[in-house]
């Protein structure tokens, strides 16, 4: 399994957003926006400051996606 943050984005857009609006107003590093952009795991002290910010579930900014591998 991986993990997508499109749905993040999605929200960040719907806001007029910006990731440095994000990073300021959840207090997190820009390499933890460098991490999200990326699809890439970050720590769960991150997501909950993400969420806390947005007024948002877990569920609301991410997503866990199959590998195309897995499944052979």
């Amino acid at each position: 399994m991986t993990v997508s943050y499109k749905k993040l984005w999605k929200l960040l857009i719907d806001r007029e957003m910006k990731k440095k609006d994000l990073q300021a107003s959840a207090g997190i590093s820009p390499s933890s926006i460098s991490k999200l952009s990326k699809n890439e795991y970050v720590s769960m002290d991150v997501l909950v400051k993400v969420c806390s910010a947005l007024g948002v579930d877990f569920k609301d900014i991410m997503e866990l996606v199959p590998d195309l591998m897995e499944n052979k």
